[in-house]
């Protein structure tokens, strides 16, 4: 189950979704580092997390499944949404310098297909910044949230499928230690259950964010997608006027 574009909206118009994009925003900015003349590419439902891109970068993208919709971002300019198939994104090889990853991971139905993608799309060294509820952590186990919904993955399967496809895996970190609620008193101890969540390891994360790289020799070829025979019954209008004819005798 997909959660549809009104729905993240207003989670994160919430109390706990404006904290969840801060934590999660920090991680990403840490790890996508200085953005100047970057071609930056936000997948799934990642503009809460591109507002920092917008100055210095030299464009922006947002492409949003069709199964979720899509909503104008940003406010104040031109939108620079899409609605697409993530598998068939109507770029050219190489086109993008750093791709950010949110909802969309754990939604897709091949994620190797995917890769294959990505892999075409990112120019050589380009950086996947990908952030996927944790399997088995408290923030996957709740349909409270946007990251309840779909396939959590655990920290081995994620690097995996990055080594499999090409891409090398520079940082693995988990976030969000703060439980799924919207209780006023849980909100306000975020810090606590930040800095002591870290202290009682990683099964308490609600998420993975992985950065990693492109490598320069080619990764796995794309599948090669069988044509569909469908059958087009005959239309035979002589035999149906003859039928008419004759019942007219």
């Amino acid at each position: 189950m997909t959660p549809d574009v009104t729905q993240l909206i207003e989670f994160y118009k919430s109390p706990l979704g404006n904290i969840a994009r801060g934590l999660v925003r920090d991680k990403i900015k840490g790890f996508a580092g200085d953005v100047s003349d970057k071609r930056v590419l936000g997948l799934g439902f990642a503009t809460p997390y591109l507002r920092f891109c917008l100055g210095s970068s030299e464009r922006v993208l947002a492409f949003m499944p069709a199964r979720q919709g899509a909503s104008a971002w940003p406010r104040e300019g031109p939108s620079v949404t899409a609605l697409c198939d993530p598998v068939e994104m109507p770029l050219t090889d190489a086109a993008i310098d750093l791709v950010i990853a949110v909802h969309g991971f754990e939604h897709v139905g091949d994620n190797e297909e995917l890769m294959r993608e990505l892999w075409r799309i990112c120019a050589p060294n380009a950086q996947l910044i990908v952030v996927v509820p944790r399997r088995r952590g408290l923030w996957s186990t709740r349909d409270n949230t946007p990251f309840g919904f779909g396939n959590p993955f655990s920290r081995g399967q994620l690097e995996r499928l990055m080594k499999n496809h090409s891409f090398e895996v520079e940082k693995c970190h988990d976030a969000l230690y703060l439980p799924p609620s919207q209780r006023p008193l849980l909100l306000k101890s975020v810090k606590f259950f930040e800095r002591f969540g870290r202290l009682l390891g990683p099964t308490l994360s609600g998420v993975l964010v992985l950065s990693a790289r492109k490598k320069l020799f080619p990764a796995v070829p794309r599948r090669k997608r069988s044509e569909r025979f469908v059958r087009i019954p005959d239309f035979v209008p002589q035999t149906a006027f003859e039928n008419s004819i004759g019942e007219q005798k």
